[in-house]
C-alpha cells in the first residue's frame, strides 16, 4: 500500500519563500506541495481545484492581506492553516489575530538572506504542517460564547488552594483565553506556560489582559510574588517555576535546558508546583502537540493536587492531554467550555 501524502498549498507573494517552503516541505515523504499561489485570489482558485489538506499562509500579501483571506476561508471553507509570520511586534499581533480566527499554528519567517535560513526551521515547519493536517479545525468558534462565571460573596476558598497551573501548546492561545476570560477577578494566582515564541509572549499576555477580568502579565523578573486575581505568563524563552520562600509563593525564571524540546516547559512548571505547593494546587493541561506537561501533571496528582485534562473533542490537537490521561495524571477529563466552571467550583465550592 502506498503511503498517503498530505497535500499542501503554499501561499506567499515572495517567489523565494515559495521555493524555500516548497523544498522544506517536500524533503519529508509524507508531504506533497500540490500548488503555490502568489496572492489570495490565486489561492482561492487553487483551493477549488486541488482541495489541499493544509495551507501555509503568508501574513502580508498584495491585493488582500492574509488575515482577511483567513476570515473568508474560515467562514466559507474551514481548513487547516499554518501562518508564516515575522518575529516582530506587528507580526505577533497579526499572528495572534490569525490564531483567534482559526489558524492552527504559526511558524516564523526567517531572514531570506540565504537558502539555509529557512532550512534551520525545516523540522518545525514540517512537523507543524503534518500536525495541522490532522487537527480539529474550527474549535475556537464557540469557545468565547460561553457566559462568564460569577461567585457570591458568601463563597470563599474553603480548601485553601494557593495556585492554579495551566499548560498548553498548539491551539492553546485561544483555549487559554476561552478559560481565563470567563473567570471571576478574585481567583487564586494562576501561572501559565504556553509554547510560544519570545517575541509573541508580551503581546499574547496583553491580549489576554484586555479580554479578562483577571490581571494578566508576562513574567519579566525574578521574585515576582503570586497575588490573588493575577495571571502570570511564562516568557517565551525561559522556564517558569513556582517557589515557596518562607510561606510565600513567587515566580522564578530559569534558563536551564529545554524539556521535551520546549523552553518554557509545562512539565517544569507543573513539577515546581508539585514540589512547592502540593495538594493546595490545581493543574489543568490543555490542547497541544507532544507530551510536555504530562509527567508534571502526574507529579501534581501524586501530591494530592486537583488535576484535569482537556478532552479530545474540544482540543485542536489532542497530544499533551491524551498522554496525561494515559499516565493517570488527570483526575478529570473536561470539554474546554467546562474548565472555567471546574476551576470556580473547585475553589469556591459553588
Amino acid at each position: 500500500m502506498s503511503q498517503y501524502r498530505y497535500k499542501v498549498l503554499v501561499v506567499d507573494d515572495s517567489p523565494l519563500y515559495r521555493t524555500l517552503i516548497r523544498e522544506c516541505l517536500e524533503s519529508d515523504s509524507e508531504l506533497e506541495v500540490v500548488g503555490v499561489a502568489a496572492d489570495p485570489y490565486e489561492a482561492r482558485e487553487k483551493i477549488k481545484k486541488i482541495n489541499p489538506d493544509v495551507i501555509t499562509l503568508d501574513v502580508e500579501m498584495p491585493k488582500m492581506d492574509g488575515i482577511q483571506f483567513l476570515k473568508n476561508l474560515m467562514r466559507l471553507r474551514p481548513m487547516p492553516v499554518i501562518m508564516v509570520s515575522t518575529l516582530t511586534q506587528h507580526g505577533a499581533d497579526v499572528t495572534l489575530a490569525a490564531l483567534e480566527i482559526g489558524a492552527v499554528d504559526y511558524v516564523p519567517k526567517p531572514s531570506a538572506s540565504s537558502a539555509t535560513a529557512i532550512t534551520r526551521e525545516r523540522d518545525e515547519l514540517v512537523s507543524k504542517v503534518k500536525m495541522a493536517a490532522q487537527a480539529n479545525v474550527g474549535q475556537t468558534k464557540s469557545w468565547h460564547k460561553q457566559p462568564n462565571v460569577s461567585i457570591d460573596r458568601q463563597h470563599y476558598n474553603r480548601r485553601g488552594y494557593q495556585v492554579i497551573g495551566l499548560g498548553a501548546s498548539t491551539g492553546g492561545t485561544e483555549a487559554l483565553r476561552g478559560v481565563l476570560e470567563r473567570l471571576p477577578p478574585h481567583m487564586p494566582p494562576i501561572v501559565v506556560t504556553q509554547h510560544i515564541k519570545a517575541a509573541f509572549c508580551g503581546p499574547f499576555a496583553k491580549r489576554l489582559d484586555r479580554a479578562c477580568r483577571l490581571q494578566v502579565e508576562e513574567v519579566t523578573s525574578e521574585r515576582m510574588p503570586l497575588v490573588q486575581g493575577h495571571v502570570y505568563v511564562a516568557p517565551g524563552n525561559q522556564h517558569l517555576t513556582v517557589v515557596n520562600r518562607q510561606g510565600h509563593l513567587y515566580c522564578h525564571l530559569s534558563d536551564s535546558d529545554p524539556v521535551e524540546r520546549h523552553r518554557p516547559s509545562v512539565d517544569v512548571m507543573f513539577s515546581s508546583i508539585a514540589e512547592s505547593v502540593g495538594g493546595k494546587s490545581i493543574g489543568v493541561i490543555l490542547t497541544g502537540m507532544g507530551r510536555d506537561g504530562a509527567n508534571g501533571l502526574l507529579q501534581m496528582y501524586q501530591t494530592g493536587a486537583l488535576t484535569a485534562a482537556q478532552d479530545q473533542a474540544s482540543s485542536v490537537v489532542w497530544g499533551m492531554p491524551r498522554v496525561a490521561i494515559e499516565l493517570g495524571g488527570a483526575a478529570k477529563t473536561l470539554c474546554l467550555t467546562e474548565v472555567a466552571n471546574f476551576l470556580v467550583e473547585a475553589v469556591y465550592g459553588r
